[in-house]
């Protein structure tokens, strides 16, 4: 009796690539990181297990049935489900270790048990940064981070896109005004009018107690368009004398005004009043970032400010800003709208085939390009030599280097040109310039 085969799968709600596939995922990923670090944000990693008890802080709610819960001995354990929390720890608990303002980036998998279903992930990476203040951090930090979602998108190359603010304090502030003391179900019914349209929502907003003058001035309030300096222009012409609406306005009008100064050009950055993300959490600018012509992808990335990140584990007030990126949900998503391909099949510049006892060359060979940083590997297996030429083919490899009695006894290299089919002999110099050249 043979022994019984289990059928290969993974989990539903988890990716797995092809190396075609990792490669591009790849390159996204060292795009955003490389953006990051150029303004200025420091890397930090934490445990993807932490205490349930710092994850459950807060308590209740969404966040207790989709996290990944166990025990090990006599500890209550589970799975991060986003990098803010652990990023609220980590800042309390290394908080005479770093330097305010605290900036840093965390890209890492995150795990939520969300029903399973197509581009709903379990586990998926999150590529987070933020500015944290200690005890207070300035309104223009708000404004850089658009300069960072503009540099990191424009490299990333998805085709045009739309940064969209808004300031939950205007939100606030102008139900205030209506006398709206809770605006979260206003808020949840406006952000279906794409979805079920003006009459729909105005049912759904007569259905929780609003009468029909405060219903128009709502409408009349997210209706307000033009250019940013128009917005903010009719936002004041409103007169509302609410201070938390003032101060929004204030707050709204300063982003605006250097978003365009950290290099963000008009036609890529625009105050919406419809968003209205983080209902309990964001406490003043609030980002969503959109593909023009891709709309119904969704936020691309999103985030705000916040005045408390760690009230849960620290008495240090500690204000921040920041966003995310959701890179295996957008790679999904790219993916299915045939917005990127995989392009590269190997990482391999070279490949380099010994012929009969030519070994020892071959792997001299070898080391000596990747002395000069190119990728390059060595065929080993026995076989015909359209063989090897044809597994070269097949990975999309460039260049391959035949090493015979020939190039061993004269110091030379036979260099093919996958691409083009030409092939030379050269010395060692001549070799590293054309493939150097070629590969840039």
């Amino acid at each position: 009796m043979g022994k019984d085969i289990i059928k290969p799968s993974i989990l539903a709600g988890f990716m797995e690539l092809i190396p075609s596939d990792q490669i591009l995922f790849n390159n996204m990923l060292d795009t955003i990181r490389k953006n990051y670090e150029k303004f200025g944000f420091l890397p930090i990693d934490t445990p993807v297990i932490e205490k349930a008890e710092i994850l459950l802080a807060k308590g209740g709610g969404e966040t207790e049935k989709q996290i990944y819960r166990f025990q090990k001995g006599d500890t209550d354990l589970a799975l991060r489900f986003d990098l803010t929390v652990p990023l609220a720890r980590y800042v309390a608990q290394h908080y005479s270790e770093l330097t305010f303002p605290f900036r840093r980036y965390h890209i890492g998998k995150v795990y939520r048990g969300e029903k399973a279903q197509r581009g709903r992930f379990r586990e998926f990476y999150q590529c987070d940064i933020d500015i944290i203040g200690n005890g207070s951090l300035d309104i223009k930090n708000d404004a850089e981070i658009p300069g960072v979602i503009y540099s990191t998108f424009k490299d990333l190359d998805f085709g045009e896109f739309t940064i969209k603010i808004n300031n939950r304090k205007v939100l606030n502030g102008f139900f205030q005004s209506l006398g709206i003391e809770n605006p979260v179900d206003v808020l949840r019914s406006i952000d279906k009018l794409e979805k079920i349209g003006k009459m729909a929502v105005m049912e759904e907003l007569e259905s929780i107690g609003l009468d029909s003058t405060v219903i128009d001035k709502i409408f009349h309030f997210i209706n307000i368009k033009g250019s940013n300096k128009e917005i903010i222009a009719n936002l004041k012409k409103l007169d509302i004398e609410n201070e938390l609406f003032k101060k929004g306005l204030e707050e709204l009008e300063a982003v605006n005004h250097y978003v365009g100064i950290f290099g963000v050009p008009e036609s890529n950055f625009v105050i919406d009043l419809t968003i209205s993300r983080g209902l309990d959490y964001y406490t003043g600018t609030v980002y969503e970032t959109f593909l023009n012509d891709y709309p119904q992808i969704g936020s691309i990335c999103s985030g705000g400010r916040y005045d408390d990140l760690a009230g849960y584990y620290t008495k240090q007030k500690l204000p921040g800003v920041g966003i995310s990126i959701g890179l295996t949900r957008l790679f999904y998503q790219l993916k299915e709208a045939n917005l990127i391909k995989s392009q590269d099949q190997s990482l391999s510049k070279v490949l380099v085939i010994p012929m009969e006892d030519c070994l020892d060359k071959a792997i001299e060979t070898a080391a000596k390009l990747r002395e000069n940083d190119i990728n390059t590997q060595v065929y080993l297996e026995e076989a015909k030599i359209g063989k090897k030429f044809s597994f070269a083919d097949k990975l999309d490899i460039p260049y391959v280097v035949v090493i015979g009695p020939e190039e061993v006894n004269n110091n030379t290299y036979s260099l093919r040109n996958m691409k083009t089919g030409e092939q030379v002999v050269v010395p060692l110099e001549e070799l590293l310039n054309i493939i150097n050249k070629n590969s840039k």
